[in-house]
């Protein structure tokens, strides 16, 4: 698939004139956002903004603002299965010839649970919830999350052109129910990947496209590259982009395994001299996108702006699952074209950088390649360090993470590692791992970029910006004197059984993230 050039024929004048109208906040830049130097032929016309995100992670992570907790702290969310997901694996198989179902192999970031599900508030029969696959599950929760986040409440969307793009891999759950009652349920129909987006559209009364794709550890980032796209095409005026990965059976990791593809340490050293392999991670990531226009005409809350994308294939490379510098150097330069931007600007780049001995190399060959000089230093980071690989929620993840650092203006550490890979020359580049909390190592307005591969040899790239400056915020009334008004919350639930939970939810939110992301308010819109 070739690149895209977002642009729209619904903005003129200058494309580095940013005059904006929202009411975001913390977007503080030196006063210097948006002054490339390099007129690219995007500039800022048509550009994409980020405006709500949602995640479901490893180490007790619900919100965006505990995975900045997570990474912000350094800390480790891989570890063992708990009992009852250890019992999915079955007994170790020690005629396989390798340890594939031994304690390194069943090391990965898991979620704590997989099972929870408020049909009624979905509207899913229990008949239907029965069978349902938990990633279909969690992607409903995750995309309507991403929505509040964004300050557009999911009923309020029916009927709109709001398009919904996920990647997808793996049926171990409905390979589960092989031979089963259930099984004749109708659960292949329910349970196929096409349903994964079709079933968010359905719920949610979305007209705009519903695309379900697989293109392995890349897919979640192509599917963000054909939202953009979509947008910029007029096709959707909306979208929801994301992925999900969950580890309902062993099939897969024993196949990995017996490819040599997992750490045997149980931990992913990216870039690092002890890089065995990658961990495997469950979670969904979700981000709701609007074109940068229109979120300003719209009062959004822009959280980060995605100058460019795009996605192109390895070609006939050393083997079908081997990675290609020559293709990741050529995507690299095709983005930062499309984006308008000049490599040596960036500070931070989320890369693949799953700590295969073999691919690291070859990934940070094509890095230095395109982004390996410059006037500041550019941090390299992979938060699969922290939850494990995603495969095709990878890439959505880590640019939920580059949102995050772009809007803190802080790069948080890389764990596992200590001392570059000796088959990577780095003294000639001015690339560094941070291995604690780092300030942004470049001046002006900040800039990151985001890289997924597939073994399928389906590569994606995106380069992002920090979010415009605020423009000037509407005044509030004054309030009236005396005792203030109590505030009240609505708590929504399907059924009184899942109602204290969801009020915990809500409570702990309050409580510990609230804070992370003031709600800016509009008069059409109190979020």
């Amino acid at each position: 698939m070739a690149e895209h050039r977002y642009v729209s024929s619904g903005d003129s004048g200058n494309p580095r004139s940013w005059e904006n109208s929202g009411s975001n906040e913390n977007n503080e830049n030196n006063g210097n956002w948006g002054n490339n130097e390099d007129n690219g032929d995007n500039g800022g016309h048509g550009a994409i903004a980020v405006i709500g995100l949602g995640c479901r992670l490893p180490g007790e992570v619900g919100t965006p603002a505990a995975l900045w907790r997570l990474l912000a702290d350094g800390r480790d969310a891989v570890g063992p299965p708990s009992d009852a997901r250890a019992r999915q694996w079955g007994p170790e198989d020690p005629a396989a010839g390798v340890d594939s179902t031994g304690p390194a192999a069943r090391q990965a970031g898991y979620l704590h649970d997989v099972a929870g599900f408020d049909a009624g508030f979905f509207g899913v029969s229990g008949r239907e919830a029965d069978v349902l696959d938990p990633q279909h599950r969690l992607l409903l929760e995750v995309s309507s999350e991403a929505l509040e986040h964004a300050g557009l409440p999911p009923e309020q969307l029916a009927g709109s052109a709001t398009g919904v793009y996920v990647g997808i891999s793996y049926n171990d759950f409905y390979e589960g129910l092989a031979g089963q009652p259930l099984e004749v349920e109708g659960s292949l129909l329910t349970n196929g990947h096409c349903v994964a987006a079709g079933r968010v559209s359905y719920l949610m009364g979305l007209h705009g496209p519903s695309i379900a794709l697989d293109t392995a550890c890349s897919s979640s980032l192509v599917a963000l590259h054909l939202a953009c796209r979509a947008l910029a095409e007029g096709e959707c005026r909306l979208a929801l982009a994301g992925g999900v990965n969950l580890l309902l059976g062993s099939r897969t990791t024993r196949s990995f395994a017996r490819m040599g593809m997992l750490s045997a340490t149980g931990r992913c050293h990216t870039f690092d001299a002890g890089a065995d392999g990658f961990v495997r991670g469950e979670g969904c990531g979700v981000v709701v996108l609007k074109r940068l226009e229109d979120a300003r005409r719209d009062r959004d809350r822009i959280l980060a702006v995605i100058r460019g994308s795009a996605v192109n294939q390895d070609g006939n490379s050393d083997g079908l699952a081997a990675p290609s510098a020559d293709a990741q150097a050529a995507l690299f330069r095709r983005t930062l074209e499309r984006a308008g931007v000049d490599p040596r600007d960036l500070g931070m780049i989320e890369t693949h950088g799953t700590g295969t001995p073999v691919g690291d190399p070859i990934e940070f060959s094509s890095l230095s390649r395109v982004y390996g000089t410059g006037r500041g230093r550019c941090a390299l980071g992979s938060v699969k360090t922290n939850v494990g690989h995603l495969e095709p929620a990878s890439g959505i993840t880590g640019l939920i993470k580059a949102v995050l650092c772009l809007r803190h203006g802080v790069v948080p550490p890389n764990l596992h590692f200590t001392r570059w890979n000796p088959a990577i020359s780095a003294g000639d580049t001015r690339f560094f791992v941070p291995t604690a909390p780092t300030d942004w190592p470049v001046g002006g307005a900040r800039l990151a970029a985001v890289s997924s591969f597939g073994y399928s040899g389906t590569n994606a790239h995106v380069v992002l910006e920090q979010a415009p400056p605020a423009g000037p915020r509407r005044p509030r009334a004054p309030r009236r004197p005396g005792s203030p008004a109590p505030e009240v919350l609505l708590v929504p639930a399907g059924s009184p059984r899942v109602l204290p939970s969801a009020a915990q939810r809500l409570a702990d939110w309050v409580e510990q993230d609230a804070g992370a992301y003031r709600w800016a308010t509009s008069p059409t819109r109190s979020r």
